[in-house]
């Protein structure tokens, strides 16, 4: 749903001189990035160029060089992350699991191309294997060759790199994990990842690989005030009926033009003090995070009292038969 367009605007502003108004008439042609968000609503900037595009088996791919995000990565025409605020989407997918977990040493990441959620995983120093799995090795490679930011991750020692379907790697290995993180792409009418947030997939695929204790964290789509019904609340409600605790929280990506969601899950307790959080995260983290600590994650976790309500009567149960999807269609779109 992503265009990029020239856009021709006249300035019919003024400039002052020598004590006077005199009109400014100048004339400007500049590059923008648009975004279909909803039916009646688009989320627009400007570019500095178009740095590289390409369409794969399963998405199409781009990367802008946009004026106020910095480097943007673009699949299926959704904005997935940029340079200046990715640091809040990923942070807020990683940390938390992994610190509520008493020693994680495994994790599983599916999806994850780009490799910022591999970097942040290997900043853990409990972290002895990391698995990432990603469907399509063209944006792995993409990623890799054009985000400088992540390639120190994809070159570490511990991160094993599998080209594969998330739910055939997990139900052909044997090993289990301690947290299994979800970074998939939004689940959108014919794109690749939808089945991958269905509770048959959570209760028979990625619980059975968790060790005891183990933890489970998603992406979760749109958690705005009005957005959280799209697929948030349904995804919420989905883990309740395979987990015992199960912990939903939110963040504003400036990037995104709305809050985010993330659900994180387990059979044990998710409970840590703002105080415990910040004991683990100067014990555990290489350097500082830019966005969360301990009141951070607090007040992330405090939904405001209409999101609560709607999660809290939430009745849908995400199948394959009753798939909500984001607005936006995927590459593979049967229209």
């Amino acid at each position: 749903m992503g265009e990029i367009s020239n856009s021709n605007g006249i300035n019919n502003g003024s400039i002052e001189v020598n004590g006077k108004r005199q009109p400014l008439t100048g004339y400007r042609k500049s590059c923008w990035y648009e975004e279909e968000i909803e039916e009646n609503l688009r989320w627009s900037f400007a570019l500095n160029s178009i740095l590289h595009t390409a369409a794969t088996q399963y998405q199409d791919i781009a990367l802008l060089d946009t004026k106020p995000f910095g480097k943007a990565l673009v699949i299926d025409g959704k904005l997935q992350s940029a340079e200046v605020d990715e640091f809040i989407y990923h942070e807020c997918l990683v940390h938390p699991p992994l610190l509520h977990h008493s020693n994680p040493k495994a994790i599983f990441i599916m999806g994850g191309g780009e490799g910022s959620t591999a970097r942040e995983t290997l900043r853990h120093n409990n972290v002895e294997k990391l698995v990432m799995c990603d469907i399509d090795e063209e944006v792995v490679e993409f990623c890799k060759s054009y985000l400088d930011v992540n390639r120190e991750a994809f070159s570490d020692p511990r991160m094993e790199l599998i080209i594969n379907d998330a739910r055939a790697e997990l139900e052909n290995r044997k090993e289990s994990y301690d947290v299994i993180i979800g970074d998939l792409a939004d689940p959108i009418d014919g794109g690749p990842c939808y089945k991958l947030y269905t509770k048959s997939f959570y209760e028979f695929t990625v619980k059975p690989r968790l060790t005891h204790g183990g933890i489970f964290v998603t992406q979760a789509g749109p958690a705005g005030i009005f957005s959280h019904t799209e697929v948030f609340s349904c995804i919420y409600n989905t883990l309740r009926q395979v987990f015992k605790y199960v912990v939903p929280y939110s963040a504003h990506i400036p990037s995104y033009a709305d809050t985010w969601g993330w659900v994180m899950a387990s059979d044990s307790p998710l409970e840590l003090s703002p105080e415990e959080l910040d004991l683990r995260m100067k014990q555990r983290i290489k350097e500082e995070n830019r966005y969360l600590d301990g009141k951070t994650f607090s007040s992330a976790s405090t939904l405001s009292k209409a999101v609560r309500n709607s999660l809290d009567n939430e009745t849908e149960v995400y199948t394959e038969g009753t798939a909500r999807f984001i607005y936006g269609h995927g590459k593979n779109c049967q229209e």
